[in-house]
């Protein structure tokens, strides 16, 4: 009986092509609940280009300074309709603000706010909050390389209370595909 050894030589392929996921803003609804208090003074997703696309929200306090401030965040998956997908929380704006690392869920999405945004400070706010030009490929950079989602249809609801009074709501809509 002879035994027979047979020497196989591994080699690595190249790819012929490279898979990426796109993430895309599709549609964006700012609705104030107490017209008293709060308004929007624009919301909306401009495209300049195919490549270049941007969130812009600007909203004017007109009770300041703001000392107690809630945020509740939903995030939902397209199914059969949208279904609670990752996390359903309430952050206490104030007390986050003043230690990030205390959430690092939240500290995330402050990631995606910093550049863009003036809400990156400490209570009180005393001025109108504004997120300019949150740029799109940003955004993908952050949900496909940082923190890797599945592809699909997505909505993150938020919810902006002050004072135990809702009053703001903004739905972003999005596909990462």
């Amino acid at each position: 009986m002879t035994s027979v050894i047979r020497k196989y030589k591994f080699f690595y392929v190249k790819p012929l092509f490279k898979i990426f996921a796109k993430f895309e803003f599709t549609n964006i609804v700012c609705t104030s609940l107490d017209k008293s208090f709060d308004d929007f003074e624009y919301c909306y997703l401009k495209s300049v280009n195919r490549s270049y696309k941007y969130l812009s929200i600007k909203v004017k306090l007109f009770k300041t300074p703001i000392t107690k401030l809630k945020v509740h965040a939903v995030l939902f998956k397209r199914y059969n309709g949208y279904r609670p997908f990752m996390f359903n929380v309430t952050l206490d704006a104030c007390r986050f603000l003043n230690n990030t690392k205390r959430n690092p869920l939240a500290s995330y999405f402050m990631v995606f706010l910093k550049p863009y945004s003036n809400v990156y400070h400490t209570c009180p706010f005393d001025h109108d909050l504004i997120v300019e030009k949150l740029d799109v490929r940003y955004v993908n950079h952050q949900v496909t390389k940082v923190l890797p989602f599945p592809e699909g249809s997505y909505l993150l609801e938020t919810n902006w209370i002050a004072y135990d009074i809702k009053r703001a709501v903004v739905k972003i809509y999005s596909t990462l595909s």
